[in-house]
């Protein structure tokens, strides 16, 4: 691979994939727990429940780090990043105690199907850029 001096090779800092991987991962995740909603539209008292965003569980701007409150707190995954919260929604109720809004919901799960493209277009780009480096040998 033909380097240019002081320049950085492409394959030094590939956190690009570990932040795709981490907004896919984040938004199954999140799916999972508006399909639990849905699935517990009708049943009396159940309250929605959501997950952090995944803009507040990436550290401060330029690190991609995951934030936890301290050290254990929350937990690791295998990538050394933190899981979402799951936090309750607080809504108007139903006359059972129940706070899923069906049409919120499907508005979610759309939003969480466009932040899994976005975060497989940001992983096909990061690849096709090592691709065509790799070319130019």
């Amino acid at each position: 691979m033909k380097r240019i001096e002081g320049e950085t090779p492409v394959f030094s800092d590939l956190s690009v994939f570990r932040l795709a991987g981490a907004m896919a991962t984040h938004a199954g995740q999140r799916q999972a727990v508006i399909a639990r909603n849905m699935a517990n539209a009708d049943t009396p008292g159940y309250r929605a429940r959501d997950v952090t965003r995944f803009a507040d569980l990436i550290g401060p701007e330029g690190t991609n780090q995951m934030r936890t409150t301290r050290a254990g707190h929350v937990g690791v995954l295998s990538d050394g990043s933190a899981p979402p919260r799951e936090e309750e929604i607080r809504s108007e109720r139903d006359p059972n105690g129940n706070s899923v809004t069906l049409e919120t919901e499907m508005m979610k799960a759309a939003d969480v199907s466009r932040q899994h493209d976005r975060a497989l277009a940001i992983y096909r780009s990061g690849m096709n850029v090592l691709r065509a480096s790799l070319r130019q040998n």
